[in-house]
């Protein structure tokens, strides 16, 4: 669940970072190559953080925190949406660096913190490196069959049904639950691990 709710948000937003950047440099092959590069690079350094960061103790409870970190990081898209873009298209006369600057200020940041979660997951979940492949296997299964929903719902259903604002905070509201179905997991995990110990005592 966690790992598809990951990969659903990353291409829901994407999908929509389109319509966001459309009012100021409008939807040319300029500016989808923008985002798709920006969104790119940004997974890209994620996925090398989240190498790193997984090899720092592990835990379930760091897993949720990134979570709602995730979750607190897509909101000021929302709010800052028209001052980055509006700057940019007024100090930057050339539309292909300019929408490149703009999402790049948009969704970088969100887009690494969330391309942290599949790294990271893999070395939750892996036990010993008999089965390391299969576990890389399902999750990036599971990550990708998310991005595929993420693409399908935002383009076919959410831009009808919902304002962009709104697809915003849903898609945080989303994030914000997975992290702290994590961290409710961790504490669980934490308490049967202490009445086991005292058990055996």
């Amino acid at each position: 669940m966690l790992a598809f709710t990951g990969g659903f948000s990353i291409m829901s937003i994407e999908m929509l970072g389109g319509r966001i950047m459309a009012p100021y440099f409008g939807s040319s092959i300029y500016v989808w190559g923008s985002i798709i590069t920006i969104f790119m690079v940004a997974l890209s350094i994620g996925y090398l953080v989240g190498g790193h960061l997984s090899l720092i103790r592990p835990s379930l409870k760091k897993f949720g925190s990134l979570f709602l970190f995730c979750s607190v990081a897509v909101v000021p898209m929302v709010w800052v949406d028209d001052p980055v873009m509006e700057w940019v298209f007024m100090n930057v006369e050339d539309i292909r660096y300019g929408s490149l600057l703009a999402a790049t200020g948009l969704f970088f940041l969100p887009t690494v913190a969330m391309g942290i979660i599949s790294p990271y997951a893999v070395r939750l979940l892996i036990q010993n490196t008999h089965t390391s492949g299969s576990v890389a296997g399902k999750l990036y299964f599971v990550s990708t069959a998310g991005s595929a929903g993420g693409v399908l719902m935002t383009s076919f259903y959410f831009v009808l049904w919902f304002e962009l604002d709104t697809i915003i905070f849903l898609l945080s509201g989303a994030l914000a639950v997975c992290g702290i179905i994590a961290l409710l997991a961790a504490s669980r995990f934490r308490v049967a691990t202490s009445e086991e110990l005292h058990a055996g005592a």
